[in-house]
């Protein structure tokens, strides 16, 4: 075959592959265009739905509509359902609707009913008060007090001011008559009344213990100690505050006039510094559990713990000593050697009678004491008695202090 004849075989060879190439694509074409329109004749089932939706995850737009339709389709029974089980019961119980009914109105009517008392405070509040209260005695004092600071929430006067103590007056501004809640005078409430007011606010801190102390139970107010309507109150001042106490306090005021006495009356100590009116955890109203915890307060040196300890001392600081005050030195019961004697009259010495004919300047003893040394000049009758020699009486830290000796 020459070279002519291949290439025009060659040629009808490529061009029969492209027609046959044509036709298949032809008959594919036709095969699509049928099954999309048998496709889109058929309703959509929910199984197609759902795998159209993962098919066509890419488009956020379509996942959104469908998903929309079918929720809404599906929820429609629901509702319906729903709305024909409430007109069911609503027309199965009008009897029972309305027996609640009344019920309903008149618990709606309770806070109404306590809501109600507010609008008896007066709307001025303190102004309107001032008006005729301004020139009695020290009531407009009130307004240099802490309780006036409106700007603090937690003071009376951030609410209803005076009415905020004394309670809603409307009888008082319009009749005359007496407020709801009076501190002092003839028509004082009683004093659970008047208490429960100020409790309202200063129940915490040192008033903590006020339920059951000795000033509660004996029905003492609290307007007997304080006075409100002063800038200064003058029981928390500490020159005036004794005062005030030795008003009951009258054998304390008495100790307080003693030759040894603490500083009470210079106001450098006072009653509150050991005692806390309000109630506490201890005895007689101490700030501290007992007694030596309340001294140690000041006198720490007399603490310890101590090599030798003096029994009475840790056990009592008032088995030897008068607090408010005594005619012996150092607030001592009795002076020595009598006060050691209480406890100390067993054997040698400590158990030897003493009084003033012991003192310098008498005769001597009888001679039946002379035999055991003793004269008319005792030392331990001089000066501080025991305490000559047994100086660290409280207790000491010395190996050889056995005896309070050093």
């Amino acid at each position: 075959m020459t070279i002519v004849g291949c290439k025009m075989a060659m040629k009808a060879s490529l061009l029969g592959g492209l027609c046959a190439a044509v036709l298949c694509m032809g008959m594919a074409g036709a095969a699509w265009a049928e099954t999309t329109a048998q496709s889109s004749s058929k309703p959509v089932t929910a199984t197609e739905a759902t795998t159209q939706v993962v098919a066509a995850a890419d488009t956020p737009a379509a996942t959104t509509t469908t998903t929309t339709t079918t929720t809404t389709e599906a929820a429609k029974p629901v509702v319906a359902k729903h709305t024909k089980h409430k007109k069911h019961k609503k027309a199965a119980k009008p009897a029972a609707a309305a027996a609640t009914a009344a019920p309903v109105a008149e618990q709606a009517a309770v806070p109404a009913a306590k809501a109600a008392p507010a609008s008896e405070y007066v709307q001025g509040g303190a102004k309107t008060c001032l008006q005729c209260h301004a020139t009695t005695g020290t009531v407009a004092q009130i307004l240099n007090t802490p309780h006036a600071k409106k700007a603090d929430a937690r003071t009376p006067f951030a609410s209803h001011e005076c009415e905020s103590c004394h309670g809603a007056s409307p009888q008082h501004l319009e009749k005359g008559e007496t407020p709801t809640v009076v501190f002092k005078g003839p028509h004082m409430s009683p004093v659970e009344a008047q208490n429960k007011v100020c409790l309202t606010c200063h129940q915490n801190g040192l008033r903590m213990n006020w339920q059951g102390s000795q000033h509660q139970s004996n029905d003492l107010a609290c307007a007997s100690c304080h006075t409100i309507h002063v800038s200064k109150d003058p029981v928390l001042v500490k020159a005036t505050q004794p005062e005030k106490c030795f008003t009951c306090h009258a054998e304390q005021r008495a100790e307080s006039f003693a030759f040894s006495h603490h500083p009470i009356r210079e106001g450098k100590v006072v009653c509150s510094d050991c005692h806390n009116p309000h109630g506490t955890s201890g005895p007689k109203l101490l700030k501290e559990d007992s007694v030596n915890d309340t001294c140690y307060t000041c006198h720490a040196d007399k603490r310890g713990p101590f090599l030798w300890e003096h029994e009475p001392v840790r056990e009592d600081c008032t088995n030897c000593h008068m607090p408010h005050g005594s005619n012996q030195a150092r607030l001592l019961k009795d002076r020595p050697p009598f006060l050691c004697q209480d406890c100390h009259a067993n054997s040698s010495h400590q158990s030897a009678p003493l009084s003033g004919s012991n003192l310098p300047g008498t005769e001597l003893a009888p001679a039946s004491n002379a035999g055991n040394g003793f004269t008319s000049l005792n030392p331990r009758m001089l000066a501080r008695g025991c305490v000559n020699c047994h100086s660290n009486i409280h207790g000491s830290n010395s190996p050889a202090g056995q005896y309070f000796e050093r």
